[in-house]
C-alpha cells in the first residue's frame, strides 16, 4: 500500500510538470506559430527545469529540513539565495542565447547592429528581479503542499492517538466500574439475604447481566442498542437496592428492546452514573428521571436529577468525566451527535441531553 501511494504521487508530479511545461507550446500552435518543438525545449527547457528544481528543494530538503524544525530565517534566507541565484543565472543563460540565436539568423537579419532591441530592454538587474516572481510563486506552493501534507500526517497521528486514549480510557472504565460498585453490590445483596431472598436472587442476576456486559459483550467499537440498554438496566436496578424511600427513580424505554443498532459500548453509564452520584442525597428528598428512546436513527438518552453533591470521602461513580464522555463522543460521532447538560438557574436541578445520528 505505501509504494502504491508513493507511485500514485510521482505520477500526479509528473503529469502536473507536463501540462505546465506543455502549456506555452500549446498556446503557440493554437496562436498560428509554427515553432518546431525542439527549438520550444532548447529555449524553455532550461527555465522550465528551474522550477522544477526550485520546487523540489523546497518541497524534499528545505521545508522539512528547516521550516518545519522551526529555523525559519535560514529558510527564507536560503530561498533568496537559490531564487536570485538561478535568476541571475537564467538571464545570463538568456544573453547566451540571444547572442547565439543573432549569429545563426539569416543574413538580411543578421545586418542588424549587434545591440539590436537592446536599448528597449530594462537593465539586467531589473530583469533578474522580474524574473524571479515565477520562482517565488513557486516556492510559496512547494512550501504549502508540504505543509498540508505534514498536517495530515499530523493530523492522522493526533486521531491515532486520541482513538488509543479513548480506547484505554473504555479500559480504565471496565475496571473502575469493578472494584468499588462489585463491593457496594455485594455487601447490599449480603444484608438482602437475610430479610428478602428473592430480591437477593433477583440482585445477584442482574449483578451477572452487568458483570457479563463489561467483560466480553464490549471489547468490538460498536456493540448493539439493545445490550447497551439491558445493561444500563442492570446497574440502575442493581444501584436501586441502596436507596431509601425519599428517592424516585423513574425510568423509560421508548424503543425496541431487541434493537440492533450499533451503538458505542459504555457510551451512557457515565451520564447514569452521574445522576446517581449527585442527584441522591441520604437526608433530603431526591429524584431521578433516565429516558432512552431510539426514532428513524436517532438515539436519545435525557436524565434529570435533583443536584446533591457529595461529601468529600463518597468516592462512588466511575470518575471517568464528563470530558472523556466527550472524547469518546467526538471520536465514535464526529459530526454526528448533540449534548446539552447543565445545571437549572437555582442550582437544584441537573439535566443531561444526548442525541446520537446512528445513521
Amino acid at each position: 500500500m505505501p509504494d502504491i501511494q508513493v507511485n500514485k504521487k510521482l505520477i500526479i508530479h509528473i503529469v502536473v510538470w507536463g501540462i505546465i511545461a506543455m502549456f506555452p507550446y500549446l498556446m503557440l500552435l493554437r496562436g498560428g506559430v509554427n515553432f518546431p518543438f525542439s527549438n520550444y525545449l532548447f529555449y524553455g527547457g532550461f527555465w522550465y527545469g528551474v522550477w522544477i528544481l526550485v520546487f523540489y528543494m523546497n518541497y524534499l530538503w528545505l521545508v522539512p529540513k528547516y521550516l518545519l524544525r522551526h529555523h525559519t530565517l535560514l529558510y527564507l534566507l536560503l530561498n533568496i539565495i537559490v531564487i536570485f541565484g538561478f535568476s541571475f543565472t537564467y538571464q545570463l543563460w538568456g544573453e547566451h542565447m540571444f547572442r547565439y540565436y543573432v549569429e545563426h539568423m539569416p543574413m538580411e537579419v543578421n545586418d542588424f547592429p549587434q545591440d539590436w532591441g537592446r536599448e528597449f530592454r530594462p537593465p539586467f538587474l531589473v530583469i533578474v528581479v522580474r524574473d524571479s516572481f515565477p520562482l517565488i510563486i513557486i516556492t510559496i506552493i512547494a512550501t504549502m503542499i508540504r505543509l498540508s501534507e505534514e498536517w495530515r500526517k499530523s493530523e492522522t497521528s493526533r486521531k491515532e492517538a486520541e482513538k488509543a486514549l479513548a480506547e484505554a480510557e473504555l479500559q480504565n472504565l471496565r475496571s473502575q466500574l469493578n472494584p468499588h460498585f462489585l463491593l457496594n453490590t455485594l455487601n447490599n445483596i449480603y444484608a438482602l439475604i437475610a430479610f428478602d431472598t428473592d430480591k437477593a436472587q433477583e440482585s445477584v442476576q442482574e449483578l451477572s447481566k452487568l458483570l457479563r456486559h463489561v467483560l466480553y459483550e464490549n471489547k468490538d467499537q460498536f456493540t448493539t442498542l439493545s445490550k447497551e440498554i439491558e445493561f444500563i438496566r442492570s446497574y440502575i436496578e442493581l444501584m436501586r437496592i441502596r436507596l431509601s424511600s425519599i428517592v424516585t427513580v423513574e425510568t423509560t424505554y421508548d424503543l425496541d428492546l431487541n434493537s440492533k443498532t450499533p451503538i458505542a459500548p459504555l457510551i451512557f453509564i457515565s451520564l447514569v452514573e452521574n445522576a446517581f452520584k449527585h442527584g441522591i442525597s441520604p437526608t433530603e428528598p431526591s429524584f431521578i428521571k433516565i429516558l432512552f428512546s431510539e426514532e428513524q436513527g436517532v438515539v436519545r438518552c435525557l436524565i434529570q436529577n435533583s443536584n446533591h453533591r457529595k461529601v468529600g470521602y463518597d468516592k462512588s461513580g466511575s470518575g471517568i468525566g464528563l470530558e472523556q464522555v466527550k472524547k469518546r463522543l467526538d471520536l465514535s460521532y464526529p459530526g454526528k451527535y448533540s449534548w446539552n447538560y447543565g445545571l437549572s438557574n437555582d442550582g437544584k436541578e441537573y439535566s443531561s441531553s444526548l442525541e446520537i445520528h446512528t445513521i
